[in-house]
């Protein structure tokens, strides 16, 4: 299948409420304090995006698969009827 038709617009990726809840209580933190911690909040943000991210692209794939499997089966069916059909007609010779 083309690359366009894999291809699905997503809405902006959204962070999940206590994480946002995590931030806003961080800014309210003391420089010194907020310094030490939003590295380590800085590398849960970007693995959740990360996760997020996989998770869309396995969907998508699974979506592809779904769709190429019934492609596949309806390919199936076509080639028994035309095999019962050729069959038929050696039959009838």
């Amino acid at each position: 299948m083309s690359q366009a038709s894999r291809s699905v617009k997503r809405e902006p990726e959204e962070l999940p409420a206590d994480l946002l809840e995590l931030g806003a209580a961080l800014a309210q933190l003391p420089p010194e304090q907020r310094g030490r911690i939003e590295p380590l909040y800085t590398r849960v943000l970007e693995s959740t995006k990360r996760r997020r991210r996989i998770l869309g692209l396995v969907q998508d794939a699974l979506s592809q698969l779904r769709l190429d499997m019934k492609y596949l089966m309806f390919d199936l069916e076509a080639t028994r009827r035309e095999r019962d059909e050729f069959r038929r007609k050696v039959e009838e010779a």
